[in-house]
């Protein structure tokens, strides 16, 4: 991180780095960097700054990255790309065009400082090995995707990048990936970004519309109709179920405060490593199809939403996956 200094008046710290050369050998995954990035500082008059969010302390914490593939179907076009980017990104997601730094006039938190960017520090066109590629392009892509969790992001830039990598693959003419810090974004907020930086290719200047939610009409989503109190014995099982109710609530705070302070979760693989060579091991990110008529006829049979029955599918195959690797029993808790 950058230091803000505390004596006198403070002016933002403004940082340009120039692109290193970035060579991927897609067959063993390996990435080379050129010369380190060069760093100019600019000092302005005033600030343009704002805390970061408890959220985002604890993503700058633990260190999180999003890494998000998206297969293109034209080849890419890096002028319009670029321009893109400096038109609608930029000037409307201030995130994008901020770095964290550390005010130590304001007892050393962390705070998100405009700065100026240059776009050829993350808008990268990766040279991959072309033997690599003739050979199986699907697997050059697994492999530069894969190269990227082993690489710390320059926290001395806005930590956000895009890598294009122009060639065909089984299910795309190009592909598209984006690396962000988690600090900036969720999920949810990348997949909105998605949405409203698109424009129709039939009226470039019409804004995305989104459909309306679904109504969630299965008998999952009914409330149970409440008994009547009349008798003795419904009153008394009303009120019994609140007293349960409000016990599992005060156990679950205990345990969440224990957890906070003494204990701590059982070790699984799917936890991240303590320290060492495995905390930055190699991840491989990797994907399946799946046929969307068959995901609706399984929600229309449910009376469930899509991302229900995806949520399930993924639920199930990580469960699978533990039990299989792992040895353990399926009523293991």
């Amino acid at each position: 991180m950058v230091a803000v200094p505390s004596s006198g008046e403070s002016s933002p710290i403004y940082i340009t780095c120039t692109q290193p050369q970035v060579t991927m050998n897609a067959g063993s995954g390996g990435r080379s960097v050129g010369t380190p990035p060069s760093v100019r500082v600019f000092a302005e008059t005033e600030w343009s700054e704002e805390p970061m969010s408890p959220t985002g302390r604890l993503m700058e914490d633990t260190g999180v990255h999003i890494v998000s593939v998206l297969g293109l179907g034209i080849p890419v076009n890096l002028p319009v790309f670029r321009a893109g980017i400096e038109t609608e990104l930029l000037p409307r997601y201030p995130r994008f065009c901020s770095i964290q730094v550390m005010d130590d006039s304001r007892g050393g938190k962390p705070r998100w400082v405009r700065t100026k960017v240059n776009l050829n520090d993350h808008i990268i066109v990766p040279r991959i090995d072309p033997a690599a590629v003739q050979c199986d392009p699907d697997k050059a892509v697994e492999d530069y995707v894969a190269s990227l969790s082993m690489l710390p992001m320059d926290r001395r830039r806005p930590l956000w990048e895009f890598h294009l990598l122009d060639f065909p693959t089984s299910e795309a003419t190009s592909t598209m990936v984006l690396r962000l810090h988690h600090s900036i974004g969720d999920g949810m907020s990348i997949m909105t970004l998605y949405v409203a930086s698109s424009r129709s290719t039939a009226d470039p200047a019409r804004l995305p519309t989104m459909p309306p939610p679904p109504r969630r009409t299965g008998e999952i989503y009914q409330l149970q109709p409440r008994p009547p109190l009349s008798s003795g014995k419904a009153l008394l099982a009303w009120v019994l179920s609140y007293l349960v109710l409000a016990w599992h609530t005060l156990v679950d705070c205990v345990l969440l405060v224990a957890t906070i302070l003494f204990l701590s979760d059982p070790r699984t693989m799917f936890m991240r490593p303590d320290g060492g060579l495995e905390a930055h091991r190699r991840k491989r990110f990797v994907h399946r199809n799946l046929s969307l008529d068959d995901v609706k006829l399984i929600k229309t049979a449910v009376k469930c939403t899509i991302n229900d029955v995806l949520v399930g599918v993924t639920s199930a195959a990580l469960s699978r996956y533990y039990f299989r690797m792992s040895g353990q029993r399926k009523n293991y808790k």
